[in-house]
Formats: structure tokens, C-alpha cells, sequence
């Protein structure tokens, strides 16, 4: 076999950890490794990827490969509750809407062999897609069954007695009513104080307001982007969409051949001034915080701060597969690497 097509665990038995070095003390100290066993990839530079024991190791993602791979025993439904949000029922505004989240604490794999102390809203990471129409009353019952206080903070607008800064102690709980407007994407986080923290630990979320009538049908998806600080020093060693790090690089986003593509895309990367989306071989049309139901604009990337968000619509002409990521490297090589699968229906 040459050198071009060392698969990165020959590499590692080698020392051949060039690489690794580059990117903050060690593949083994990040539980970074293979995404699948599909084999070797040839490196179409020259091999300085594989030099630096950087290839990919599935045949279809060639150069494009990162460091970062998904617990071995995640399926590929695993993170559908929160990829594919609740669909458009069509009700008249005005309903009544009532959810429960429930604020727990537990270890959770974030990648293959890294195990972290995280918080959540129920058992995900981000927490459950909230979905109602502009004008509904949305009831928010948040119970806090873990030992430190939290709280719920939804962005839009609404009576600033729900606006979610008083906590909630340990085993207490609160219903924030509110009526949900601006259509659009809003997230919600936890606003309890060190707030970093507690949106660094994974307190987040989506919430999906749709105008009424809803907007044209379409495959949706909520990508939710967000960092992990593994060794708690305020800086984030793994990235990952949908709170895993490499698992749609591992299990792409199918969607059908020239259908219309609604990606629902915000930004909760804590200890990150800025994050962004890009989308390989496309464009698509921008929604700023999806308060319009005109784009403002077309274009491949978009860049979102902290808490900023989009609604990012395109259709895939050709079958094949389709890479995204942030325009931030650093995250896209740490775990924040996927694709969409183009597939003929």
C-alpha cells in the first residue's frame, strides 16, 4: 500500500501524529478518530494529508474528512428529533399550544469516546424543536430536576415578565405564557448566571415560528451549531451540529433530487465571537432570522454571531452528495464537517 493510502489508524500506530500536534495536543486527549471502517482514501494533494494523518476514512468524503467522529453506538435516527423539526399543522392562528422541558443533568458522548458533564432541556442537545404559528399562546412548562437553579429565555417578543431572568431552583418549576411572535427562527438558552456556562453545557434551542398560512413545502431540517469545552478551560476542543460531533459527516442529511431544501440554521457556539454555514457546489437563498418571507439574499455562506440565526433555502439539482460547514475551520476540522445526499426519490 503507498504512502498515499495509510489509513489514519496505520498512521496513528506509526507516530505519524504531525497532524494532531497542529490541532492542540493529541487526537487521543479529544476522543477524535474514525468515522466509519470503509477504508482507505487516496489524497488528491500531493498526500500531505495523509502526511499529517488528516484523510478521511470513507471513500465518498475524500480530502474533506475531519478528526472528529460520532459515538460508534449512535444509529443513523439517532439525532431525527432534533434534525427534523415538527411539520407546519395548518392550524388557524391563535391555538393553544403546551410543551414540557424538563432541565436534567448526565454524561453524554459527544464523540467517539468523549464523555461530558452537560445539562439539557429533556434528554437532547440541543433541546426539543418548538414549533407554533404567529399569534398562538405558547405555554412553556420548564421543570429543573437538576441541583443548580435555571431558567428558560426565548428570543422574540413578548411581555418581559416571561422574558426567562428570574431562576428556577433545584426541583421547582415555572410556565413562561407567551403569545409567539415575530414569525421567524428564534432560539431559546437558559439565562441563568455564569450564562456561558450554562449555554456551554448544552441549556439550547430551536424555536420554529411560522407565519400564517406557513411557507411552501419543503424538506426541513434545524441545524444548531455548537462547541464543546472538554477540559473546561473556556475554549472548545469539539464542534458539532445537533450536539454530535462529526454525525453528519457519518450519516448525511438525505433529501430528494431537486426538491426544496428549508434549513433552519442558528448559531449557539459559546466562547466563538462569530460561527457561519457553508454550502458545497449550491447556493441558496438567505432569511435573515426568517422574519421575512422575502430573501435578502443569495450566496453560499452565512456568517451568524452568537445567538444569530437564518432560514437558508436552496434545492440540490444533481444526486450526489453536497458538503457543509462553518466557515471557521478550526470548527469544521473538530467535528462540525456534514453533507446532504441528494437522492433520486
Amino acid at each position: 500500500m503507498s504512502d498515499r493510502l495509510l489509513s489514519r489508524r496505520r498512521l496513528l500506530q506509526a507516530g505519524a501524529l504531525g497532524g494532531a500536534a497542529l490541532l492542540g495536543g493529541g487526537l487521543g486527549r479529544l476522543g477524535l478518530g474514525d468515522a466509519d471502517a470503509t477504508g482507505d482514501v487516496a489524497d488528491p494533494h500531493g498526500g500531505h494529508l495523509a502526511a499529517e494523518g488528516l484523510t478521511s476514512t470513507r471513500d465518498a468524503a475524500g480530502p474533506y474528512g475531519h478528526l472528529a467522529a460520532p459515538p460508534e453506538s449512535l444509529r443513523a435516527d439517532a439525532l431525527d428529533a432534533v434534525t427534523y423539526p415538527p411539520p407546519f399543522d395548518g392550524r388557524a392562528p391563535g391555538a393553544v399550544r403546551t410543551r414540557e422541558l424538563t432541565v436534567v443533568e448526565s454524561q453524554r458522548e459527544v464523540a467517539a469516546g468523549r464523555l461530558l458533564d452537560t445539562w439539557s432541556f429533556g434528554d437532547t442537545v440541543p433541546g426539543p424543536v418548538l414549533r407554533a404559528t404567529e399569534g398562538d399562546r405558547l405555554q412553556v412548562t420548564v421543570r429543573n430536576r437538576t441541583s443548580q437553579p435555571h431558567n428558560l429565555h426565548l428570543h422574540g417578543a413578548h411581555d418581559p415578565l416571561m422574558d426567562g431572568w428570574e431562576p428556577i431552583p433545584p426541583g421547582g418549576e415555572f410556565t413562561y405564557d407567551i403569545t409567539a411572535a415575530p414569525f421567524g427562527l428564534h432560539p431559546y438558552h437558559c439565562h441563568t448566571h455564569p450564562l456561558a456556562r450554562h449555554v456551554a453545557m448544552g441549556l439550547y434551542g430551536a424555536m420554529i415560528v411560522d407565519p400564517p398560512g406557513g411557507r411552501p413545502p419543503a424538506t426541513e431540517v434545524v441545524l444548531v451549531l455548537n462547541g464543546w469545552d472538554v477540559d473546561g478551560d473556556g475554549v472548545n476542543e469539539l464542534y458539532a451540529w445537533n450536539g454530535v460531533a462529526g454525525f453528519y459527516d457519518k450519516y448525511p442529511i438525505k433529501v430528494p433530487v431537486g426538491g426544496l431544501v428549508r434549513a433552519y440554521v442558528v448559531n449557539m457556539a459559546e466562547w466563538e465571537p462569530v460561527g457561519s454555514f457553508h454550502l458545497h457546489s449550491q447556493t441558496f437563498d438567505v432569511f435573515r432570522t426568517g422574519t421575512s418571507l422575502t430573501p435578502d439574499e443569495r450566496t453560499d455562506t452565512v456568517t451568524l454571531g452568537q445567538g444569530e440565526r437564518a432560514i437558508v433555502e436552496f434545492r440540490l439539482p444533481t444526486a450526489g452528495r453536497y458538503l457543509f460547514h462553518p466557515h471557521q475551520h478550526h470548527m469544521a476540522e473538530r467535528g462540525a464537517t456534514g453533507w446532504f445526499a441528494a437522492v433520486e426519490e
